[in-house]
This record gives structure tokens, C-alpha cells and sequence, in this order.
């Protein structure tokens, strides 16, 4: 599931940035110090390329774009930070670890947020009876789609987990 993201590449800096956070903080990933408090902006995007916790990304200024590559590194270095790390251990483990073995370290400590694990479900209307299945998107938020929908497909899945994380962002759904 994870490499479905991969669609979603070029990112921009704030792109790449928004994409992290709303995974990680949908593992439920609790943060254990202050750096890691913060979600990642494209300023702190910029700061781990310079520093070569990043690689540099295609492109400059506002026309630099991120990929597949980014987002494991990106979300690599928060993952690390929100366990306790300094970015100096990030970057020496980041020198030391081929994409593969990033991407299955990746994959195993946000396992609950990319699958598209569901809890199947009998509902039934007036004229019939089907199938649903229930995705948790966030804290509090369930999404049921039914299995003959065409929102049942992984893509159409995956894009309404994007927009309810996203959503969820503004501040005006917040307060």
C-alpha cells in the first residue's frame, strides 16, 4: 500500500509535507520530543535538503519537485524523530539504508494507516441486502462503502482518505 502512494508524485515542497504528515499522524504515531511535535512544512522540507537528510529535489525554487523516493525520506526522518532520534542519527542511518530497506521500515511502523484494512459489514435497505465495509480515515472518522460501489476500488479509497486528512487540516473543521 504504501508504494499507492507513489501515484500521487511530483509533489512540491508544501505537497510532500502535507502527504507526511497526514500519515503519520494517522498511524497514530505519538510524538516524544518537541521537533517532532510539528508537522513538516516546506520550510522544514528545504532545511533537510540543505542539511542531507533530503536528497535534492528536481528542479529549484517553486518549480522543485519531490518524489516517490522523497516521501520515504521525508517520512523516514519524522518517524525516527517522533521515536526519540536526533537528526544527526537520522542522516547516518539514511547514508547507511538502501531505498528497499527503507521503504519496508516505512511500511511496517505505519502498517495501520496504509492498509486499507476493513471490517466487513451486512447492511440491508428496503429491497435488498449487500455488503459494505467500514474504513477508518482518522481519529474518529469512519467512511462505510458498500463493495458493488465504484468507491470501492483502491484508488477512489485512497483519494477519500486524502481529502478527509486534508480536510481535517483546516483549521475551520478543527475548532
Amino acid at each position: 500500500m504504501l508504494r499507492a502512494h507513489s501515484r500521487h508524485a511530483p509533489w512540491n515542497a508544501r505537497g510532500l509535507a502535507a502527504h507526511v504528515t497526514a500519515l503519520v499522524d494517522a498511524a497514530g504515531m505519538r510524538p516524544t520530543n518537541a521537533s517532532a511535535r510539528a508537522a513538516p512544512s516546506a520550510r522544514a522540507v528545504r532545511f533537510y535538503v540543505s542539511n542531507g537528510l533530503l536528497d535534492r529535489p528536481e528542479g529549484t525554487g517553486t518549480a522543485a519537485t519531490y518524489n516517490y523516493r522523497h516521501l520515504l525520506q521525508l517520512l523516514a526522518i519524522k518517524i525516527r524523530q517522533r521515536e526519540g532520534q536526533t537528526l544527526e542519527v537520522i542522516k547516518r542511518e539514511m547514508r547507511e539504508s538502501t531505498g528497499d530497506q527503507l521503504e519496508r521500515r516505512i511500511a511496517q511502523s505505519l502498517a495501520p494507516a496504509l492498509g486499507v484494512r476493513a471490517d466487513a459489514a451486512v447492511a440491508q435497505d428496503d429491497q435488498r441486502t449487500f455488503a459494505c465495509r467500514l474504513f477508518p480515515h482518522a481519529d474518529g472518522i469512519e467512511i462505510h462503502v458498500r463493495d458493488d460501489s465504484a468507491a470501492s476500488s483502491e484508488d477512489a479509497l485512497i483519494a477519500m482518505r486524502e481529502a478527509v486528512r486534508a480536510a481535517l487540516g483546516r483549521a475551520d473543521i478543527r475548532s
